[in-house]
């Protein structure tokens, strides 16, 4: 249903085994990639694909598996999505290096492709970006009722035939953080929203207040990192607040391009 949104301008390009659908918009000499959450499609970037598109030339694409991109019935890493977004990016004759935008689980994929191909990204923007350290947050708070929940995701996503939600980062595999990922500009949103009904360990007030401590550290080990904790999202920043991440990936636009 949500795909309808975005389908007008979405073309098919092959890339390895697969065809992904995709959407360019914008001219500036600035590209930016946009790399949704698990399962997401394309759309998910609707609420600032055309602002975005007015700042520098945007691409929004859907991995492998979601949108209208050829499904493949098995297990791929964030590895192995960031091999698929490099290809993806010379198949579109790219050739400077990009501003990497991503999303959740995209988050994650964000990082590997960092670490595996420096030459193609300049600068990062994660919004709420997964951690292969949620488990540890939840564990830290109450051990027996972590495990309880954590096996439950396990089993959800096992009738779902086995997302990479739990294979890849609630299963602990570590992912690169600075020095592996080279010294550019990194900004992380991260929020720390209060829930009046939290619907698990992760999202109660003490699990919020670690992740933001977490995130903080972790982007401000990069020289040029900065994290912007925020209470008026939840997971969805580009949906509860667009304009915030405008604004910060008009930051990043501005320290790329006098670099």
């Amino acid at each position: 249903m949500s795909f309808s949104l975005s389908a007008a301008g979405s073309k098919l390009v092959q890339v390895k085994d697969a065809e992904l659908e995709y959407e360019m918009a914008g001219s500036g000499k600035t590209i930016i990639l946009l790399e949704a959450g698990g399962g997401a499609a394309m759309s998910d970037w609707e609420p600032v694909f055309q602002q975005v598109a007015k700042q520098a030339t945007v691409i929004r694409y859907s991995r492998v598996g979601n949108g209208n991109s050829t499904a493949i019935k098995r297990h791929f890493t964030s590895r192995d999505y960031a091999d698929y977004a490099s290809e993806l990016l010379i198949k579109l004759n790219i050739k400077t290096p990009v501003i990497l935008v991503a999303h959740s689980y995209g988050g994650s994929i964000a990082r590997d492709f960092a670490a595996t191909y420096p030459a193609q990204v300049k600068a990062l923007l994660l919004l709420d970006p997964s951690s292969e350290h949620d488990v540890d947050i939840m564990r830290a708070i109450d051990l027996q009722r972590a495990n309880r929940e954590i096996a439950q995701i396990k089993l959800d996503d096992m009738a779902n035939g086995m997302s990479n939600q739990y294979l890849d980062f609630w299963s602990k595999r570590p992912l690169p953080d600075h020095p592996q990922i080279k010294d550019m500009p990194v900004t992380v949103i991260a929020s720390v929203k209060i829930y009046e009904k939290p619907g698990n360990l992760f999202f109660t007030d003490q699990a919020r207040q670690m992740w933001g401590e977490m995130w903080q550290q972790w982007a401000t080990a990069f020289p040029q990192g900065r994290a912007v904790l925020t209470k008026k999202s939840g997971h969805y920043v580009q949906f509860d607040e667009p304009e915030l991440v405008l604004s910060e990936l008009q930051l990043l636009l501005e320290k790329s391009e006098s670099d």
